[in-house]
């Protein structure tokens, strides 16, 4: 049995209802709570496709932390590996832009998930670890999941990171930068959106796609909205178009991407570093559609609400 697992945190979305033609004499949008992450959004994501795969994370006693692991369940992802902590459930405040993108407020001190303490040994069953977004920014948490990612690598599985930047989270752009190549010999697959690989590369710690393969990294799997995805390896890089879809919001639109990614390496048996590495350009793309194919659904409707399998043409 392959298992997959993601690392990192489960959270609420506080989003912002939009009210067309509404007054601008200062009344406040409605909000609607919605479970999220990046980390939990990708978990759904590979849960409803049909993937084996449990989620890595603290999460509240609390009631948004009881909802979290009944949506788990409910998309088949495991919870063996959560750690019920007493502290409250993180919250991000979203709101929406006309087009349909999402920006974030974060609300994370003295939360449950960033106190996730080093889970020890994964099971052998565990071929691929994925990890990203606030989960390795906050502390103390953030060493804990980056010890973790060094020990898998050195474990022979196959690592993903998502780095999801977060940047009003992030207190020194530049210490964060260094500390992203110091995890780039351990990543096989680097998936990040074209916003995060511009962040990555300004500053003297910067640096791109080019030379984060120079570093070890297998492919950088790119998303660049409307334009489609990318897919850097040594040999060339490939992009394949977006799929035209009415947007409603963009909320988990990256962590589909991912867990689209992964869903797809798990049905072509590549789990591992030398199998990702052996991946011809071709089978890339397919990964690259398929991953499109699942995000293309999860904008057109509102929150993070990815596809189950039977939704997608090849799911």
């Amino acid at each position: 049995m392959r298992e997959i697992v993601v690392c990192g945190e489960a959270l609420v979305d506080v989003v912002e209802q939009r009210v067309p033609d509404a007054p601008n004499d200062g009344t406040l949008a409605p909000l609607r709570p919605v479970l999220g992450g990046g980390p939990f959004n990708t978990a759904i994501t590979l849960g409803r496709l049909g993937s084996a795969v449990s989620l890595l994370s603290a999460v509240s006693t609390d009631t948004y932390g009881d909802a979290i692991v009944g949506a788990l369940q409910s998309a088949g992802v495991g919870t063996s590996l959560l750690q019920r902590r007493p502290e409250p459930t993180s919250l991000a405040l979203a709101t929406i832009g006309d087009d349909g993108s999402a920006r974030y407020t974060f609300y994370v001190e003295g939360t449950a998930d960033r106190r996730v303490a080093d889970p020890g040994g994964l099971p052998p069953t565990v071929r691929a670890v994925t990890f990203g977004t606030l989960s390795l920014v906050l502390e103390p948490g953030a060493s804990a999941y980056e010890a973790l990612m060094c020990r898998c690598h050195d474990e022979g599985r196959l690592v993903v990171l998502d780095p999801n930047i977060r940047a009003a989270v992030i207190d020194d752009a530049d210490a964060y930068r260094r500390r992203f190549r110091r995890w780039l010999p351990f990543v096989d697959v680097l998936k990040l959106s074209d916003e995060d690989a511009a962040w990555l590369g300004e500053g003297a710690a910067g640096s791109s796609a080019s030379q984060w393969l120079e570093e070890g990294v297998a492919a950088v799997v790119t998303t660049c909205g409307s334009a489609g995805i990318s897919v850097t390896t040594p040999d060339r890089e490939i992009t394949v178009p977006a799929c035209a879809v009415e947007v409603a919001d963009t909320i988990g639109a990256g962590d589909s991407v991912l867990g689209g990614i992964v869903h797809q390496l798990d049905r072509l048996g590549a789990l591992s570093p030398d199998s990702v590495r052996a991946l011809d350009i071709s089978r890339w793309r397919d990964v690259a559609e398929f991953a499109a194919q699942v995000a293309a659904i999860t904008v057109s409707r509102p929150g993070a609400d990815p596809p189950w399998a039977s939704e997608l043409r090849s799911g």
